[in-house]
């Protein structure tokens, strides 16, 4: 059985609270990070029914996409919504933890699932986030003092690539060095030139860790000259970023892609809009879970045919597609509005099993049955 602790450090692995936008509240709410859980409720919102649902169900984290304390607050006294929630699930023992923006953007987060369930293929992140900051440092070093080094080197941050470290690549050479007067060589003669069969080691590291590791480096090297390359990596795109966009299987109008959204999405009780013309052609479709609507341009210029997010409005829907497709002879990108939470409800199932997978079964994980969209009579 995990702790909370580790739970938590396999949740920042997979969504770094790091990326996570400034104004954002990310991670644990409330609960002991030492106390061991065994049961997980998954949802999108926290609110009092799944609070309630998590304490019932005997859960000791609930995991919800949406914060409990975004907006500043004053008060957790119980006669207060969000006390009155703190108190019960302190009460129970309930922790809660909190994956938003930062899981927006993560490469099996929110966006990416929602791709997925539309059955995308060649999905690529719509805007993609940059790659770490990386250096490249390359030291010459003896062989017999090339374990201490690269453990140093480790030790303050460099060799990490992904789920691995102390990752190296080493290859052994000749070096050549003549001491100069006023010089304390640890090997070889003043004014004499020396030969001696070095390894040259080469590691990754973040930029922001670099002094650290240079330090390092310099600390456990025997030479009193530490011969080093230090090389800035290109930042690249990275598989992670904001939205998707992929292609369909098949072409489809926007009349069948509105209604096979409809099937693949959670049921709400608002369903699916869609603007545009109707027998308009969709091959390429760009997604967006949650409010993405300032990313409609980029869906555009990006060439999807149809975009969908949730919470557009009248009048940029209409400057989008009425006004754009009135002055060109293509037809405008097609909008599709399906609500905040269904948008962003398929991707619990695929943390539900990531977190299952990666415990081993040790941890049940769940997802809430409980349709927290705020919209539940459409009627026309």
């Amino acid at each position: 059985m995990p702790s909370l602790a580790e739970v938590i450090a396999v949740l920042d692995s997979w969504y770094p609270p790091a990326t996570a936008e400034r104004w954002d509240s990310v991670g644990l709410t409330c609960g002991d990070p030492r106390e061991s859980i065994s049961r997980v409720l998954l949802a999108v919102d926290c609110l009092p029914l799944t609070v309630a649902e998590a304490i019932e169900s005997g859960c000791q984290l609930l995991l919800t996409h949406h914060p409990l304390l975004l907006s500043p607050v004053h008060s957790i006294a119980t006669t207060d919504p969000k006390g009155s929630m703190l108190h019960s699930m302190v009460r129970a023992g309930l922790a809660h933890f909190v994956a938003h923006t930062n899981a927006d953007v993560a490469e099996f987060g929110v966006s990416a699932a929602l791709a997925d369930a539309l059955g995308l293929q060649d999905v690529q992140p719509l805007e993609p986030g940059p790659t770490a900051e990386l250096d490249q440092l390359a030291v010459f070093v003896p062989a017999d003092h090339l374990p201490g080094l690269i453990d140093a080197l480790a030790e303050a941050g460099a060799g990490a690539v992904g789920n691995y470290d102390r990752c190296t690549f080493s290859v052994e050479g000749e070096g050549t060095f003549r001491p100069l007067a006023g010089a304390a060589p640890f090997d070889g003669e003043i004014g004499t030139l020396s030969r001696k069969r070095e390894v040259r080691v080469s590691m990754v590291l973040p930029r922001a860790r670099r002094e650290a590791v240079i330090a390092a480096m310099r600390r456990a090297h025997p030479y009193e000259e530490v011969a080093f390359e230090l090389t800035e990596q290109a930042t690249l795109d990275a598989a992670t970023g904001t939205g998707r966009i992929g292609r369909l299987p098949a072409e489809l109008t926007l009349r069948e892609f509105t209604a096979e959204v409809t099937r693949r999405l959670p049921r709400t009780g608002v369903g699916v809009r869609a603007a545009g013309d109707p027998d308009r052609i969709v091959r390429t479709v760009a997604v967006c879970g949650g409010s993405g609507a300032g990313y409609a341009d980029l869906a555009r210029r990006s060439g999807a045919d149809a975009y969908l997010t949730a919470d557009l409005k009248h009048h940029s829907t209409l400057e989008a597609v009425a006004e754009r497709g009135a002055i060109s002879d293509e037809p405008a990108m097609a909008l599709l509005d399906a609500t905040h939470y269904a948008t962003e409800a398929v991707w619990l199932p695929v943390l539900a099993r990531r977190l299952t997978d990666h415990f081993d079964g040790t941890l049940d994980v769940s997802v809430s049955g409980i349709v927290t969209d705020p919209w539940q009579i459409h009627d026309h």
